[in-house]
C-alpha cells in the first residue's frame, strides 16, 4: 500500500502541507489580535501625526534666529508662548522669539526648529510651572531639528499594513495609530485532541497498576495554543474501535477543524486509531523516516484533516513540532512556516540509528558562537528531558554518529537567553 511506504520527514511534511488551506476571515477587537494574521490591507486614514510636533521638552524658534549661538556668547530670545502637549488654540511665533513647548505638542506657527533645553540656560529649571520671560540659547541647531513633521510616520492614504501580515505588538500599535478598533484576520483553527490508550487516565486519577496519567493532552493543547490553534480536549479513548469512532464523530459534531490523537497509530495488536479513520476516511502516510515520531499518521477522518502522533511524550512533541506546528500555522494565514533555528557547534558526542534525528539539547551562547549541550538520555519516554531541553538538534538520515565539534542545525523550543 501506498500509505505503508516509509517516508522521509521532507516528503511526509510536503504531502501533509499541500492539502492544507488557510482559513477563513473574521472580525476581532484589534486589542485581541495579537498573534494573528491580518486579511486586509490597512491604509492611514490620515496623516500620522496629524500636525507638526516638538520631539523633546525645549524652546520652538527660528534656526536662522540662533545661528550666532555658542556656550561662551549664548542668543537670548523673548519667550512670547508656553505650550503643552494636547489640545489648545494654535499658537503663532514671530520672527525672533521662542515659544516653551513640551514633547508632543502642536509646533506654533512661524516656528522651524526646536533648541532641547538642555542646550539652553534654562536646563536648571526643568519642570518649572512658568516659562521664563527670555531664555539663552547656548548652541546652534539645523533647521527642523527635533521636529517632527506631520505625515513623518504615516501619510494619508498609505498603505501601513499588507494582508498576510502577523500581527505583533507593533503592528497592534499601527492599527491603533490608525483608529482602527476591529480588523479582519484569518479565523483561528479548531483542533480537537484526543489521547488513546487503555493504561491512560485522567490527571486527577490515582493510578493503579498498570497505569500512567494523561500527559500528552495538556502537552499537546499548549502547543496547539502556541502555535494559534484553538484546542478542545476529547479525553482517553480506549483501544477498541468503537470509542474511537465515537470521540472522533464527537469531535465533527462540534465544527472541529483539525483532529488531531497520540498513541494507537503503530504496529500493535490494540493500535485501532488508524484502522479507525481507514475505515472512515484515507491514511495517506503513517510511517516516517525520523526519531523519534516514525508511527506519524497523516489522513482524513469523515473528510476532516487528521493528524496522529506517538503516545510517547517526546515523540509526540517532537511530531507536533515538525508536521502539526507548519499545518497549523498555514491554516492561520502563516507565510513563513519555517521553525526558527541557529547553528550551533556540538559539544557531546551522540549516537543515532540513520533515521533523521531530534535530539534534545541545551543551546548556550558562547565567545565563539551557539554550542548545543546534550541534556542525557534521549529515550522518548522521558518527558523531563524536554524541560531541560532548550532545542532540537537536527541529525540529518543516513547518519549514525556525531562527533563533539561538529556543525548542525538546532531548532529553538525556546530562545537562548543572555
Amino acid at each position: 500500500m501506498e500509505s505503508d511506504k516509509l517516508l522521509s520527514v521532507s516528503e511526509a511534511r510536503e504531502r501533509l502541507l499541500s492539502g492544507v488551506e488557510v482559513l477563513e476571515s473574521e472580525t476581532v477587537n484589534s486589542e485581541s489580535a495579537l498573534g494573528r494574521v491580518l486579511a486586509e490591507d490597512i491604509l492611514a486614514p490620515h496623516d500620522i501625526p496629524p500636525f507638526a510636533s516638538s520631539s523633546m521638552d525645549g524652546y520652538a524658534l527660528q534656526a536662522a534666529d540662533i545661528a550666532a549661538a555658542s556656550a561662551l556668547s549664548g542668543v537670548v530670545l523673548p519667550v512670547t508662548a508656553d505650550i503643552p502637549a494636547g489640545p489648545g488654540i494654535p499658537q503663532v511665533l514671530s520672527k525672533g522669539a521662542a515659544a516653551r513647548i513640551m514633547t508632543g505638542a502642536p509646533l506654533p506657527v512661524g516656528a522651524d526648529t526646536v533648541v532641547p533645553i538642555e542646550m539652553t540656560d534654562d536646563s536648571g529649571r526643568r519642570g518649572d510651572i512658568h516659562a521664563p520671560q527670555n531664555v539663552s540659547v547656548l548652541s546652534p541647531v539645523e533647521r527642523g531639528d527635533y521636529v517632527r513633521l506631520a505625515g513623518q510616520d504615516m501619510r494619508r492614504g498609505e498603505q501601513v499594513l499588507t494582508g498576510g501580515d502577523y500581527l505583533r505588538p507593533q503592528e497592534i500599535g499601527v492599527l491603533a495609530a490608525a483608529g482602527r478598533r476591529r480588523v479582519l484576520v484569518v479565523r483561528q483553527p479548531r483542533v480537537a485532541i484526543l489521547s488513546t490508550g487503555d493504561e491512560l487516565v485522567d490527571v486527577g486519577a490515582t493510578l493503579g497498576p498498570g497505569q500512567v496519567r494523561d500527559a500528552n493532552s495538556f502537552m499537546l493543547a499548549s502547543l496547539v495554543g502556541r502555535y494559534g490553534g484553538l484546542p478542545t480536549v476529547l479525553g482517553i479513548a480506549r483501544d477498541r474501535n468503537e470509542d474511537v469512532e465515537k470521540m472522533l464523530d464527537r469531535a465533527l459534531d462540534s465544527g472541529t477543524d483539525w483532529l488531531l490523537s497520540s498513541g494507537g497509530v503503530s504496529v500493535g495488536a490494540f493500535d485501532c486509531v488508524k484502522s479507525v479513520v481507514e475505515r472512515h476516511g484515507e491514511v495517506s502516510f503513517w510511517r516516517v523516516n525520523m526519531r523519534p515520531g516514525k508511527p506519524v499518521a497523516f489522513g482524513h477522518y469523515k473528510g476532516t484533516p487528521f493528524l496522529g502522533v506517538p503516545g510517547n511524550p517526546v515523540s509526540a512533541m517532537a511530531s507536533f513540532e515538525v508536521f502539526a506546528r507548519p499545518a497549523l500555522q498555514k491554516l492561520c494565514g502563516r507565510r513563513n512556516l519555517d521553525k526558527p533555528s541557529v547553528e550551533v557547534t556540538v559539544r557531546d558526542e551522540f549516537t543515532s540509528d540513520g533515521r533523521e534525528s531530534y535530539l534534545r539539547v541545551v543551546v548556550l551562547r558562547e565567545e565563539e558562537g551557539y554550542v548545543a549541550h546534550s541534556v542525557g538520555s534521549q529515550d522518548s519516554g522521558i518527558l523531563t528531558s524536554l524541560v531541560r531541553a532548550n532545542a532540537l538538534l537536527i541529525v540529518p538520515a543516513g547518519e549514525t554518529h556525531v562527533a563533539a565539534g561538529r556543525q548542525l542545525t538546532a531548532w529553538m523550543l525556546d530562545w537562548v537567553q543572555d
